[in-house]
């Protein structure tokens, strides 16, 4: 059963909006913690037997959603109405001690079959680890409720952005794209030491390397596709690259062609912004058939290479003709090791702009422009 999605929390179960949302599976109330401690104003009755659930599955993760299911025993099962859910993010040992700690989330479902789901991106978010646990509840004429124990503490991790919901970031993104450039080349800036090891430890080949977390939380290629970044930005009045970068002196050029052409596919990644007024749109470039292919064929909206809001590579007279958008920062991902030898490596004469790197950059969870209607 589809739970219905609520703007707000009812302060109590005998609040007068509950007979306007009689019909609704999913209500949000305060209820007693799972020590029992009841709050003052929950209006939840003495304690009398009614069925423990236990064997709690959780199945159909996505982001914002999932399906919950128990068993019980069939003794007082009649006299439920209503299960209670206590749903919490997992506690990261790692986080600031002194920060605020998320609230819990308690909610009261009417007792539906099992199972049911639960949907919310106000109170779930993507790729993070949840603990659940229920009761089953009573209610009494009066108002007040009967409640059971509470079961045993299941955790579990909601899922990461779905094709779908790729989409819904790849239309916001088309909307400020803005008009298209003509570029020729792809670049990658790094320190000296960076080529320097390259070459003594690699080969000379560029080799893929997972991406870090920067971009939107729910985002299936953070921490998991393997890449390498480059840059095609180039700078309107002279249409080359830009001398200054965040990410090091030294940069690698190669032509557009060796990277971006007919046998590779291409497809958008994610959209975001880092509290800043202008906004990054990452795109993967992957050779058609690699492994870098098959993942994102299975995550990721693929793009048509000759005709999109972002990169493009059309034939002009025999030529193969590239333009970027203007309006946003590209990010580009190429999934296969890179060669130095099919580019050149020099050094920038303009300066290394720390403000601007990207490196495990947290979105903007307020931005309008760049978030969707799940968890960020």
């Amino acid at each position: 059963m589809e739970v219905p999605r609520l703007d707000h929390t009812l302060n109590s179960p005998t609040s007068p909006c509950e007979e306007v949302i009689k019909n609704l599976s999913l209500e949000a109330i305060q209820l007693c913690d799972r020590d029992g401690n009841k709050s003052q104003d929950s209006g939840i009755a003495e304690m009398e037997e009614l069925p423990v659930p236990h064997n709690i599955k959780i199945s159909n993760i996505t982001c914002d959603s999932f399906k919950i299911s128990w068993e019980m025993d069939s003794k007082s099962k009649d006299r439920i109405t209503h299960y209670f859910i206590d749903l919490n993010k997992k506690e990261n040992k790692n986080s600031n001690k002194f920060k605020h700690k998320d609230v819990p989330t308690k909610l009261v479902a009417k007792a539906v079959p099992l199972p049911m789901t639960v949907r919310g991106h106000w109170f779930l978010s993507p790729r993070t680890e949840y603990t659940v646990a229920v009761q089953t509840a009573s209610k009494q004429v009066d108002g007040d409720y009967v409640v059971s124990e509470w079961s045993e503490i299941i955790e579990f991790c909601t899922a990461d952005y779905s094709k779908v919901h790729l989409t819904q970031l790849l239309e916001k993104a088309e909307v400020i794209a803005g008009r298209m450039l003509k570029f020729s080349v792809f670049y990658r800036n790094q320190h000296k030491e960076y080529f320097d090891y390259i070459r003594e430890h690699h080969g000379n080949a560029m080799q893929p390397s997972v991406k870090d977390n920067s971009g939107s939380h729910g985002s299936p290629i953070s921490g998991k596709l393997e890449g390498i970044f480059f840059s095609c930005s180039t700078e309107f009045n002279t249409g080359k690259p830009p001398q200054d970068s965040p990410y090091g002196r030294y940069r690698f050029e190669i032509v557009a062609e060796k990277l971006f052409n007919p046998n590779t596919n291409l497809y958008f990644g994610d959209f975001y912004c880092m509290y800043t007024a202008y906004h990054y749109v990452i795109l993967v470039i992957a050779p058609v058939g690699s492994p870098g292919d098959e993942f994102c064929k299975q995550r990721l909206p693929q793009l048509n290479s000759k005709d999109n809001k972002f990169l493009t590579c059309t034939e002009e007279d025999g030529v193969l003709v590239y333009h970027h958008a203007q309006d946003v920062i590209l990010e580009v991902i190429y999934t296969d090791p890179v060669d130095l030898s099919l580019g050149t490596v020099a050094e920038i004469t303009g300066h290394q702009l720390m403000s601007l790197s990207t490196a495990n950059a947290k979105k903007d969870p307020s931005c309008k422009t760049c978030n969707i209607s799940v968890g960020r």
